[in-house]
């Protein structure tokens, strides 16, 4: 037992020693798996002893003693109240809750959203991590060359980027187009209306879509007996008194009656006499013709408006305000003026009048105010004013000016403007209106005064107008002191240039114009350097009828600011844009002088010889041609130009010699060689011609000379001939689909018909990319009745050709020529379309195969698909001719032959229409467009 009891001692010893030391992490039961929890007995009474973590609170067994004579403040003690949270609790932490967003950083962070919410796997976090980091020189020049990189990569892709988004806002356009493009065409033709035109545009109607309410019908109903019978009472007469007549003595009106009943008809009739009156006082009595101005009668109107309240009120403000200004400022003149056009507007003139006066007398001195002074008062008045105003103004040319136009004789205006020039001798307005009113001999001797020491000799417009009147030699010698005085003016010499080419002395216009601009370089004037300037000059002379000044401006100036290697760009760009402008001449010019420096460049001849052809003479084009030819015997177009222009103006002889000139030159080049072969052949000189292919096949043997060849036999019916020819053709131009086609047709015409599919069998072997010769074959077979052969073909085709439109539209075409055939037609049609969606034929076609009511929403389609396409806008225009839209027809043609000139269909068309519904003036016009655009493809065009 005693032993026991020693036991238990020991433990409780040991117990308590572990008592006072527990452990900070200590946790009961943990040993055992045991799960720590706090609860209220543990917090005991919500005091915390300030410390550290590790420190025990007071209380608590192992808590440190609480410190003697020491006063603890409640701040210390950390005391919660009832209802207060204890320090570091957070709400709903017990059950799973988790801290928000701003509390779960880490010390030392401001709070960075870190979540994956707010990271990219491209760019990162959405905040910068390294924001609180300090920005020095090693980072700004990193971030530099990160810019520069950028950059660079940003400019290797400009073209491409720009050129992606140009294709697709065109497609997107396409699609949608803006009501400024849909609207481009009638726009730029409102430019050609006239001023009468516009006048004579008609007033839009009220075209709304708005439902109007329909008038109700008027409705009548039975009238009660009732009405009738007061209708009766009120128009009769009574013949005895009522109840209350009889008490209040018969001097009251019966009860519900009035005593005389208002006739409306006569009230009508009334209104109708007081308008007629009214008519009878403005009309005449004599004629019968209103004095009312119809033209006038507007402004009559405006005119008797009287002024409303406010205006009234703004009136006296006004008036009100330049009273006080007058009045601190009588020697202001804009004050009176004001004050006095203020009254004119209230409609007081004879107070404007004198407050105009008023304000003469207060300021003489001012021009201004001596001529509103005349303005407002009749002429007889204001000449007396103007004589006043002189006298104050002597040498004001305003008033003297004035004072002429008062006058309505001319010697008195003469009188007046010499009495001016005595004071004023330097006014060249007045010189100028002085020189109007004399005659010719009088006018000559005041201009020699204008422009002597002490007048005006400053003036060009004075010196010009004297050497416009003078004699040939004076005119010289008026010029060479005009540039003595104004060495700078550039009128002075070009009117001398003039002066000699109007008097035949042509070689002295270079010199007079070399000289000007030699001087006003050593002058350093702008205009010395200015090339527009001197070609608007030469344009100038040129319309004028001076060529010869205009041709020598142009070769002053010609190189101008232009550097060598610069000068054919810079050149040509000056002629086309001088021909465009209609200066021919100084076109002709500026490719001399390109001539004069590449001379055998053939494209720059070519230019000037289609100037000469189109707005020359036969003599200079063809002198401008051996020129050509001499310097580009090589060219070969230049030799046919000539050789053509002899043809056309009936020199045969002359074009055969320059046939052969060029063959010698040229001998194995085959447009010659066919050139000659045409020559002689459209002047029936048969044997000429085959002697010249013989010779041709011999030294140019190409395909086309075998063609041609082939073909003249054929024209000369030589069949034999014909039919070895293509034989030999073959033979060395196995792949020359022309020559097999021809071959088909001369079996076709012998009636081979076997031969004839064996030729498109083995051509189309040979040649299987030419289109032109499936169509050929299938047109063959198509004519044979095989119609299963020609779709075999087509098929064919179109796996050796894909996305070729001309083989789906022959095939749509032929579907649609059998009978029930127009369902797969229409199946053929939208699988061509979706491979070809482009395609301008293809689109026509479709347009023509719909219905006539659906026909218009096609063409919109169509149009949206491909915008600049001939044979669409050729088709449109033939619906608008179907639908009697003739002005829309004609802008559409012309659209189509616009785009393409080459296009002979749509020319055919517009000379229908125009045949049918134009005039003698719009069919020429539309004859002379096509001769000069010589078109040579079409369905329906054959050249």
């Amino acid at each position: 037992v005693g032993a026991a009891k020693g036991r238990m001692s020991s433990l409780t010893q040991k117990r308590r020693a572990l008592a006072g030391q527990v452990p900070s992490n200590y946790v009961p039961g943990l040993g055992r798996g045991a799960t720590g929890f706090t609860t209220r007995s543990d917090i005991g009474p919500a005091r915390y002893q300030q410390g550290g973590e590790d420190q025990v609170p007071q209380g608590m067994p192992g808590a440190a003693p609480a410190p003697q004579n020491q006063q603890v403040t409640p701040q210390e003690r950390n005391v919660v109240s009832f209802g207060q949270a204890p320090q570091g609790y957070v709400p709903g932490a017990g059950r799973g809750v988790s801290l928000k967003a701003d509390e779960q950083q880490a010390p030392g962070t401001k709070g960075e959203d870190l979540g994956d919410s707010n990271y990219s796997e491209f760019f990162g976090y959405g905040e910068q991590l390294f924001k609180d980091a300090n920005y020095d020189e090693d980072d700004r020049e990193a971030d530099a060359v990160w810019e520069a990189v950028d950059d660079t990569m940003d400019m290797r892709r400009k073209e491409r980027r720009e050129a992606r988004e140009k294709e697709e806002l065109r497609k997107y356009r396409s699609k949608l187009p803006t009501l400024h493009s849909q609207f481009a065409d009638i726009k730029r033709e409102l430019g050609d209306l006239s001023k009468d035109d516009w006048l004579n545009i008609p007033d839009a109607n009220d075209i709304g879509a708005k439902k109007r309410k329909a008038p109700e019908k008027e409705r009548f109903m039975p009238a009660p007996d009732s009405l009738l019978a007061q209708a009766q009472a009120e128009q009769g007469s009574h013949a005895q008194l009522d109840d209350r007549q009889q008490t209040m003595g018969g001097i009251a009106t019966v009860a519900g009656t009035a005593s005389q009943m208002t006739d409306l008809n006569k009230v009508g009739e009334g209104r109708n006499t007081y308008l007629q009156l009214k008519l009878d006082r403005v009309s005449d009595s004599v004629s019968g013709q209103t004095v009312v101005d119809p033209k006038g009668y507007l402004t009559d109107l405006n005119s008797s408006i009287k002024n409303q309240s406010a205006d009234v009120g703004d009136i006296k403000q006004a008036r009100l305000l330049l009273k006080s200004a007058i009045t601190s400022n009588p020697k202001h003149a804009p004050a009176w003026i004001a004050a006095a056009r203020l009254e004119v507007i209230a409609g007081k003139v004879a107070q404007a009048r004198n407050l105009i006066v008023q304000g003469c007398e207060a300021t003489p001195l001012n021009e201004d105010i001596w001529l509103e002074a005349s303005t407002m008062h009749p002429p007889d008045q204001a000449k007396k004013i103007v004589a006043q105003a002189v006298q104050h103004l002597p040498t004001s040319v305003p008033l003297w000016m004035r004072a002429s136009d008062l006058e309505t004789e001319d010697k008195h205006k003469r009188r007046v403007l010499r009495r001016s020039l005595e004071l004023i001798p330097d006014s060249e307005r007045l010189w100028k209106a002085a020189v109007e009113l004399e005659t010719e001999e009088s006018a000559r001797v005041l201009l020699t005064r204008a422009v002597e020491e002490g007048c005006c000799p400053l003036s060009v417009d004075l010196w010009l107008a004297l050497a416009r009147l003078e004699d040939y030699s004076n005119a010289k010698k008026v010029l060479n002191d005009a540039r003595k005085k104004v060495p700078s003016e550039p009128q002075i010499w070009f009117t001398a240039a003039r002066l000699e080419e109007a008097n035949g002395n042509a070689q002295n216009v270079s010199k007079i114009l070399e000289r000007s601009i030699r001087q006003f370089t050593d002058m350093r004037l702008k205009i010395a350097d200015d090339r527009d300037f001197w070609h608007q000059q030469a344009e100038e002379a040129e319309r004028s009828g001076y060529p010869g000044v205009a041709e020598g401006l142009v070769r002053v100036s010609i190189d101008v600011n232009v550097i060598p290697s610069e000068r054919r760009r810079i050149w040509e760009a000056e002629a086309e844009a001088l021909l465009d402008r209609g200066a021919v001449h100084c076109a002709r010019t500026v490719y001399a002088c390109l001539l004069q420096i590449l001379n055998t460049k053939k494209k720059i001849w070519m230019a000037a010889a289609q100037l000469e052809k189109k707005h020359g003479t036969p003599e200079a084009l063809d002198a401008l041609l051996k020129k050509a030819t001499t310097m580009c015997p090589k060219a070969w177009p230049l030799w046919l130009m000539g050789a053509k222009e002899k043809w056309i103006n009936g020199d045969l002889p002359g074009a055969r010699t320059i046939l052969g000139e060029a063959f010698k030159i040229n001998p194995d080049n085959e447009e010659i060689w066919l050139a000659a072969v045409k020559l002689e052949n459209e002047n029936n000189e048969m044997q000429r011609a085959r002697t010249l292919l013989e010779k041709a096949r011999v030294q140019a043997g190409t395909e086309r000379v075998w063609m041609q060849s082939a073909m003249l036999e054929r024209e000369a019916g030589d069949k034999e001939a014909h039919a070895k020819l293509l034989q030999e053709g073959l033979a060395k131009y196995p792949q020359f689909d022309k020559l097999w086609m021809m071959t088909i047709q001369a079996h076709r015409a012998a009636g081979l018909i076997e031969k004839a599919r064996d030729a498109y069998t083995e051509g189309c072997a040979k040649c299987p990319q030419s289109i032109p010769l499936w169509l050929v074959a299938v047109n063959f077979e198509r004519e044979a009745g095989q119609v299963n052969k020609a779709r075999s073909l087509l098929d064919k085709g179109r796996l050796k050709n894909p996305k070729c439109p001309e083989l789906w539209l022959e095939t749509i075409r032929l579907e649609v020529s059998l009978e029930g055939g127009k369902k797969l037609a229409s199946t053929r049609l939208a699988q061509a379309l979706q491979e070809c969606p482009s395609s301008g034929i293809l689109w026509s076609e479709a347009i023509l195969l719909e219905p006539r009511q659906q026909r218009k929403a096609k063409s919109v389609d169509a149009i949206k698909n491909c915008e600049n396409d001939p044979f669409v806008i050729c088709t449109v225009a033939r619906l608008f001719h179907a639908d009697r839209k003739l002005e829309k027809a004609r802008t559409w043609f012309n659209r189509a032959v616009t785009l393409n000139p080459d296009f002979g269909d749509a020319w055919a068309y517009w000379y229908k229409l125009e045949a049918q519904h134009g005039s003698d003036m719009t069919r020429g016009e539309v004859s002379r467009r096509c001769a000069e655009a010589k078109p040579k493809h079409g369905e329906v065009w054959q050249v």
